[in-house]
């Protein structure tokens, strides 16, 4: 099992070991582009593992802070009380990245920057890079993506 998500075409790719596609999904990666500095709200590139899973069994549009779910759920209401948040939603799947000096350790490291696949309210845009560096997915395409792989699953961002 793999993941690869493609930057320019704002997509995931769910394969199989022997590289065949068995899920295409719509994401949404950083605002500010592809980057692996630490502050730079960029999204990081090259190759990194699923670190930690976060959030089996809750709800959808359940809202997490500082990966733990808040007990809330989100509703439109509550987006408009706080406008322009980036939430985090549903599930966390946390990358680490593969490649020291690049996206691992120092002041690239994606793990302490706390890149992560998560769930977006569903009146945010998929196709179009409107993070703050980590990568968005719908919460139901998040829910099948989280089931379907394991801790250490190999993820590799693509400019």
């Amino acid at each position: 099992m793999k993941i690869n998500i493609y930057l320019s075409s704002q997509s995931l790719e769910l394969c199989d070991d022997a590289g065949r596609v068995l899920g295409s999904y719509t994401v949404s990666t950083s605002e500010k582009g592809a980057g692996e500095i630490s502050g730079s709200m960029q999204t990081p590139r090259g190759k990194h593992v699923i670190r930690a899973k976060i959030g089996e069994g809750c709800p959808e549009n359940a809202v997490f802070r500082g990966r733990r779910p808040t007990g809330e759920i989100y509703t439109d209401e509550l987006g408009a009380r706080f406008p322009g948040k980036d939430w985090i939603l549903t599930r966390i799947l946390w990358l680490s990245g593969c490649e020291l000096g690049y996206n691992r350790l120092g002041n690239c490291d994606t793990m302490r920057r706390y890149i992560y696949i998560h769930g977006t309210p569903e009146s945010e845009p998929m196709g179009t890079p409107k993070s703050h560096g980590c990568i968005r997915m719908r919460n139901a395409d998040l829910v099948a993506l989280f089931a379907a792989v394991p801790v250490g699953t190999p993820v590799e961002i693509f400019e």
